[in-house]
Parts: C-alpha cells; structure tokens; sequence
C-alpha cells in the first residue's frame, strides 16, 4: 500500500492509541525474535550501540539523531530526533523491524508505526545500572542473537563490578557533582534521582548534588547554594555544549566550591549517559577526572 493510503487508512484508530505508551503497546520479550530481520531501523543511540557490538551493524539501514556510536552509523539514513519521529520517514526505509528504545514518539507516529504491519519492539531504558544487562539481552533477542548478548552482558556486569572495587576502596571524601543539563531562563536545568547523569556519578564514585529532587529540574540560587557542588558536569555535545566559563558566570556557581576551584568535567552525551555496552569505560573515565590521583582511566 502506498504509504500516503496507508497513512489516510491509520488516521481513524490514532485517537484510541494516543494514550497509550510505546512500551506497553509494543510485544512482549517473549514475542521479539526476528533473526532474518535486514532492514532495521534503529531509534536510540543505545539500541544501535548495542546492535554494533552484537555484530548486527550491517543490519541497520537507518538510525535516528541519538545515534553517534560507532562512527560507522554516521553514514546511514537518518529519520530524525527519538522524540520527534515521522513515522513516513521511518516507513519509507521499507524495514522489516524497528528497534525503539523506550520514550521514543510522538505516541501518534508509534501508533501509525505499530499499525503499519512492521514489527516494532521497545527496549527498556530504565535509568539506572540495574538496567543495562536487560537492555542488552533484550536487543539480543530481538535480532536472534540471544547468546552474543548474554556475553556482552556479564562482560559489562565484570567490568562494573571491577570498578565499583576500586571506588569502594576509596580513602577520600566523595566529590559533590552536578550534572547540568542546560540554562533555562536563566536557570540552571539539573539531573536529580531516576536519571541516567545520577547513576553515572554514583558509578564513577561521587555524590550527586542535586540528589533531593527528583528527575531534570530547574534550580533556583539558593538550591545550588545549598547543593555547593564540588564539581560540575556537563555533556560534551554540538547541541547542547555548556562552557566552564558560562557554568561558572551563575553566580551561586561562582561561589560554589567548584566555581572557586574551577573543577569542570565536559563528556561526550552517549558516552556518559548512553548506560549501555561503554557503561564501565564511561564510569571509570568519569572517576579517574574526580579521583585523577587514585583511579586510572
């Protein structure tokens, strides 16, 4: 059916699926086997990272904007940013799967999508470290390469579990770290609990400093003064690059113990926050900038 047709035929049911969200819409573990899958269209930077080390690259035909690792993946098709998918421009890569890590949208393109007769599997994304190993082992399966996964799974858990040695045996004070998302009006956007920057800083050894609250949230001057982080965080990204001299001119930065030490860690966004098969590398990279004279990179 040509996609126009077929996109006029789907509009009708849209309502009913709006409300529901991609994880629950989508098939169970237990339904996502497809191993002659060729055609898969890979939305989140995890997802693809995942179906690379699996050996299933050559699969991918197209990714979204999330997806930057391995370099590889640059030269594929790309349908756009995971939050902002058209499910046309997905379509038209003719795929026989599409992987979507948990979140991606707009819940009306996932229902057109999941109507479409293509198969579509959502991987979760939990924030946390809890959460890699599943997420790995559930892309595996998803592409008929359950026992490659289960290996790469223990391998991260291996390496975790080395880390988190070293951290433990740690004879100085854990380091304040805020991560910043960004500015708002002039505020200072931070990630709280239940996001993948707090189970970063906690894997790497630190403190999370905006801890108390709960998910991104924007921080007044007395928050951050009373959160005197030790050191501040931010992703080394085209889109959203923060500089130390724009973190450290809020002034209840600058007066931070951070701003006053100048302490400022800039990582690449997948890297640092992707909780996927570079976790431990990421984590450990992480500690060795706040413990540079103990842990080694």
């Amino acid at each position: 059916m040509h996609l126009r047709r077929l996109f006029g035929a789907l509009s009708l049911g849209i309502a009913t699926l709006a409300g529901a969200s991609m994880l629950a819409a989508g098939p169970t573990l237990a339904e996502t086997a497809y191993p002659d899958a060729r055609r898969i269209v890979s939305i989140g930077g995890t997802v693809t990272e995942i179906l690379y080390a699996l050996g299933a690259g050559d699969r991918i035909v197209a990714i979204d904007t999330t997806s930057t690792y391995p370099e590889a993946v640059t030269a594929k098709p790309n349908v756009g940013y995971m939050r902002q998918l058209s499910a046309e421009g997905i379509l038209a890569q003719k795929p026989d799967l599409i992987l979507a890590e948990s979140g991606a949208g707009p819940v009306e393109a996932m229902a057109i999508l999941e109507a479409s007769g293509t198969p579509v599997v959502s991987i979760p994304a939990p924030p946390n470290a809890e959460g890699i190993a599943p997420k790995i082992e559930a892309v595996g399966a998803a592409v008929g390469k359950s026992q490659e996964a289960a290996t790469l799974a223990r391998s991260v858990e291996t390496r975790l579990a080395a880390l988190k040695s070293d951290i433990d045996a740690l004879a100085v004070p854990k380091k304040r770290v805020l991560f910043v998302l960004s500015f708002a009006n002039g505020r200072v956007m931070a990630a709280g609990s239940a996001t993948a920057a707090d189970a970063m800083i906690a894997l790497a050894g630190g403190v999370n400093a905006a801890g108390d609250a709960h998910g991104y949230k924007p921080m007044s001057d007395e928050a951050l003064i009373a959160a005197a982080p030790d050191v501040v965080l931010v992703m080394d990204h085209p889109a959203r690059h923060i500089t130390a001299e724009e973190a450290f001119a809020v002034p209840a930065l600058k007066s931070s113990p951070a701003g006053q030490s100048g302490a400022f860690i800039a990582m690449e966004g997948l890297y640092l926050l992707g909780l996927g098969p570079r976790t431990a590398e990421a984590a450990r990279d992480l500690a060795a900038k706040l413990y540079p004279e103990t842990i080694k990179p």
